[in-house]
């Protein structure tokens, strides 16, 4: 039996295809149950949420059959050699899957945790595939994964560990700007995707498009401004942009826009820190932020980055100026509340929790962060779920735009940054000469300004959450039988999948 540790303060315990879930009391230590049982694992669930949608599709078996199966899953364990001396070898166990093959390369993050299994890759990679579909992403779905907790190991034994992952990887061709692009995922980030670059430009020298091997590397190795954000920042623009539906928030009994709603926010890592970031900065109220090690609540707002600075410097959110404590952290997602941001792991919000949420909106940042018997509880609530597979693709979608930065060679902004700048002077000038009247140095600023790169990553961003979320709701609209935006999302997701296989021919 193997535990599963969550950002919630929770644990799960697989066995066979159950999964049961526990929740630590930090006073004491002790362990209690919280949580009942959920008879999918995760890649399970993946392929229920399949099943589910294919009815939708009017495909055949047998293209719907490849649609879902993993094509390509390599297990590997490797030595390397630890300690300051290098006198000891430690074996790792990792993973890279490549889900599908209908475009390529393959698209998807390594997760550097103890949790990693193949039924989890296996998993997050078939969500990659449906994802990139989503959001008009030409990669094929990909993941990979090391078991290793990187808070046991100083950078100079994370690097060795990294390195000898994309060696193996380089091996046995598993990696490549046309084959395999890897990407941050939990517990990795630029540092580690830095390492791996280097890595494969050292054992593939001449290869001129080799930065386009991995994305989410340092901006000095290749990266995009934009990148650490993307994911955060995608999933506002894609709630904003639910949010903006006047007739779906009438029937939720909200008012139109994100000004003013209320936001709980579960993990504030990379993601969960970035969202609650930008719906702050958009009008929101972010009432509650919980992590492992408990909640803060205060109904006037908090400050994520006073938050964050406050954990830095004590270790804990918690015993935040001006806020409340909350014992466990998964009280924190039974708060009343606008919205509800699950931006942690998977699994968090169950069929026993699930009767409980008060969230008119849950907005899936994380990946899998719903049960299957948590989904169908939240549904016949009236709850609207935005899926993970459309929400959270923030990241790939930045990522896509720094692998098309790192094959052109060129900086977004670079070719028309100081022309759409010459060119806008030119107008303000125009305006000021008829009509008589300078105008003031801000405005002008903000007119004449040309783009760099980061705001062009932004609007690409921006375009593409905005037109994917009307996709999912025109394919609503076109299938009344569809009760949910997540069956809408796979629907969406196995119709251009397939449409691409039969374009290859490989399908009559």
């Amino acid at each position: 039996m193997q535990s599963y540790e969550l950002l919630a303060d929770s644990f799960l315990f697989g066995h066979g295809n159950f999964i049961v879930g526990l929740q630590r009391k930090r006073k004491n230590n002790t362990i209690f149950m919280t949580v009942g049982l959920s008879k999918y694992s995760f890649f399970e669930t993946v392929e229920y949420n399949f099943d589910k949608a294919a009815a939708f599709t009017g495909f055949d078996a047998g293209i719907l059959e490849q649609i879902k199966a993993c094509n390509s899953v390599y297990q590997m364990k490797f030595p390397v050699r630890m300690g300051q001396n290098l006198d000891r070898v430690e074996v790792f166990e990792a993973y890279r899957v490549q889900h599908s093959h209908h475009k390529t390369p393959c698209k998807g993050g390594i997760r550097f945790s103890m949790d990693v299994n193949q039924d989890e890759v296996m998993a997050l990679a078939s969500l990659m595939t449906y994802k990139c579909a989503i959001v008009n992403v030409p990669f094929g779905g990909g993941k990979g994964g090391i078991k290793v907790d990187p808070k046991k190991y100083t950078p100079l034994e994370l690097e060795r560990i990294t390195r000898r992952y994309a060696a193996e990887l380089v091996k046995k061709n598993f990696i490549g700007p046309g084959i395999d692009v890897p990407a941050p995922d939990y517990g990795s980030g630029e540092r580690e995707m830095g390492w791996i670059a280097d890595t494969y430009l050292a054992m593939k020298p001449g290869d001129v498009d080799g930065l386009g091997c991995v994305t989410g590397k340092p901006i000095a190795q290749g990266g995009v401004r934009g990148r650490r954000e993307a994911t955060g920042l995608g999933v506002f623009y894609g709630t904003r942009e639910l949010c903006n539906q006047a007739d779906l928030m009438q029937k939720l009994g909200l008012t139109s826009g994100i000004e003013g709603k209320t936001v709980v926010v579960q993990g504030l890592g990379n993601v969960g820190y970035h969202s609650a970031k930008f719906f702050r900065e958009g009008g929101a109220k972010v009432i509650a932020i919980a992590e492992y090690e408990g909640a803060i609540m205060n109904p006037e707002g908090l400050d994520e980055e006073a938050v964050f600075q406050h954990r830095k410097s004590t270790g804990s959110i918690l015993n935040f100026p001006g806020a409340t404590n909350l014992e466990k952290s998964s009280e924190a997602l039974e708060l009343a509340c606008d919205i509800l941001i699950p931006a942690a792991l998977e699994n968090v919000i169950t069929e026993t929790n699930a009767p409980n949420i008060k969230a008119k909106i849950i907005a899936e940042a994380a990946n899998g962060p719903v049960t299957v018997e948590a989904d169908e509880i939240l549904n016949s609530k009236g709850i609207v779920v935005i899926p993970d597979i459309y929400l959270n693709a923030g990241g790939v979608t930045v990522s896509y735009f720094e692998w098309l930065k790192n094959l052109s060679h060129v900086r977004y902004g670079r070719m028309e940054k100081r022309f759409t700048e010459n060119m806008n002077s030119q107008i303000v000038q125009q305006i000021e000469n008829m009509t008589g009247r300078s105008m003031e140095t801000g405005h002008r600023s903000m007119i004449v300004h040309g783009p760099d790169e980061v705001d062009l990553i932004y609007s690409g961003l921006e375009e593409t959450m905005i037109s994917s979320l009307h996709d999912l709701l025109n394919t609503m609209r076109e299938n009344p039988g569809i009760d949910s935006m997540r069956t809408a999302a796979f629907v969406l997701a196995i119709k251009k999948v397939g449409v691409a296989y039969k374009e290859l021919g490989i399908f009559p």
